[in-house]
């Protein structure tokens, strides 16, 4: 759970998803026993850098909104245009 909520708050930028995936994996760090740390294949600390990451790309259009006059531009897949008779 703490490893694939973060990728769905990345794809889906949202905030919500976002927010529990670093309550979630900041839980999961702190409740890390001896053992599990031995087991495991990567840190509990990564998860938490991953969460955070996801959340800084949720709140990314924030701080760098897109640039104007660039929407609605469309993909340049469209149809051709009515052949003149």
């Amino acid at each position: 759970m703490s490893s694939t909520l973060p990728m769905a708050a990345i794809f889906t930028r949202n905030k919500m998803i976002g927010w529990t995936s670093v309550m979630v994996s900041v839980q999961g760090w702190l409740s890390e026993t001896p053992a599990q740390k031995e087991k495991a294949g990567t840190p509990a600390y990564f998860s938490v850098g991953m969460a955070v990451l996801a959340l800084g790309l949720a709140y990314m259009p924030l701080f760098m909104p897109p640039a104007a006059g660039r929407g609605g531009q469309g993909s340049g897949t469209a149809a051709p245009g009515p052949v003149p008779s």
